[in-house]
C-alpha cells in the first residue's frame, strides 16, 4: 500500500511512525514550517522524514492546489492527514484511490474543529478521544474508522491531556492499519446533531473574567496553561499569567468572597469568583517572562 501523509505536531509524529513500522509506502509526506511567532513544545515531523529518507515538502496553504499533479501522478491508495492545520480540498481527497482518513483530537461527534483538547477541557470534560474518520470537504464530517477513549483528570492541563490524546491516536491507526492493508474500511456513522463544532482559540481568550464560576475559571486556566499563551488577569497594573490554580482548599479563612478578582492573604494568592467561591492561584508570573 502507498500513501501521501499530510502531518504535523506529535500527533503526525507518531502516527507515521506507525504507518512506517506497519509497511505502509509513503511517498510523499506535506507539513508545516514551524511558525517562528509559535512556542514548539512538539515532535517534528520534518526531522522524521529527514531520518527515513522520506520525500517531505512544507507548501502554505495556497500552493496546495499546485500539489494536485503530482500527487495524481503518485496515484496513492491511502491520503493520511495527521493534524495538519490546512484544509484539504475535495479534489486532493479524491485523489486517494482507496480512501482519505483524518486523525482527529476528540471522540467524534464531539468536539469537530479546531483546538478540540483544549475546548474539551475548558468545559470540564471528564474523557476525550482520538477519532481516525473518513475525510469530507465538511470539516471532521466523515463516518468514523476507529477511535479510543482517554481519562481527564480534574487538575490536569491541555499539555498532559494532549499526551495521552497523541498516543490515543497511535493506538487508533495501529488498530485499523491490518484492515487497512487489506483495503478494508470498517465504517460507522458520524452522527453530527449528537456533537459540536468549534472553531479555533486566540491568546486573548484566556482572559480570566473573574463573574464566572470558580470552577469555569480553573478549567479556562486547565485549558490553556502553558506552553500554550496562558490565561491572564491584571494585577496592580500588571498583566499576571495564571499557569497553575486549585480548588481543594483549605483557603484563607478571612477572604471577602463577596469582592470578585484577586486577593492576597498571608502570602497567598486567591481569585475571587462570581459564584462566592475562590481559586488558589498556585503558580502566575509577568506576561512576557
Amino acid at each position: 500500500m502507498h500513501a501521501v501523509v499530510f502531518a504535523y505536531h506529535n500527533v503526525g509524529v507518531g502516527c507515521l511512525k506507525a504507518l512506517i513500522a506497519a509497511g505502509i509506502k509513503v511517498d510523499l509526506v506535506v507539513t508545516h514550517q514551524d511558525d517562528p511567532n509559535e512556542n514548539v513544545w512538539f515532535g517534528s515531523v520534518a526531522q522524521l522524514c529527514q531520518e527515513k529518507n522520506i520525500d517531505c515538502i512544507t507548501p502554505n496553504a495556497s500552493q496546495l492546489v499546485e500539489l494536485i499533479p503530482r500527487l495524481r501522478a503518485l496515484a496513492p491508495d491511502y491520503i493520511f492527514s495527521f493534524y495538519y492545520r490546512h484544509m484539504i480540498s475535495a479534489e486532493i481527497l479524491a485523489i486517494a484511490k482507496i480512501a482519505a482518513l483524518n486523525m482527529h483530537g476528540s471522540l467524534l461527534p464531539k468536539y469537530r474543529g479546531r483546538a478540540p483538547v483544549n475546548w474539551a477541557i475548558l468545559h470540564g470534560e471528564s474523557e476525550t478521544g482520538a477519532t481516525l474518520h473518513v475525510m469530507e470537504a465538511k470539516p471532521d464530517a466523515g463516518d468514523i474508522v476507529g477511535q479510543a477513549s482517554v481519562a481527564i483528570g480534574p487538575d490536569e492541563t491541555a499539555t498532559e491531556v494532549f499526551g495521552k490524546v497523541s498516543q490515543a491516536a497511535v493506538k487508533v491507526i495501529t488498530q485499523v492499519l491490518p484492515d487497512l492493508i487489506t483495503g478494508k474500511i470498517t465504517r460507522k456513522p458520524n452522527e453530527l446533531e449528537k456533537g459540536s463544532y468549534f472553531g479555533g482559540r486566540k491568546p486573548s481568550d484566556g482572559q480570566i473574567h473573574w463573574d464566572q464560576t470558580a470552577l469555569q475559571v480553573h478549567n479556562l486556566v486547565r485549558a490553556v496553561a502553558p506552553p500554550y499563551p496562558g490565561a491572564f488577569t491584571d494585577h496592580q497594573g500588571k498583566t499576571m499569567i495564571v499557569s497553575k490554580t486549585s480548588l481543594k482548599g483549605p483557603f484563607a479563612a478571612n477572604l471577602d468572597l463577596g469582592l470578585a478578582g484577586i486577593q492576597v492573604v498571608d502570602n497567598r494568592v486567591f481569585g475571587i469568583c462570581g459564584d462566592r467561591q475562590a481559586v488558589e492561584i498556585l503558580e502566575w508570573f509577568p506576561a512576557g517572562k
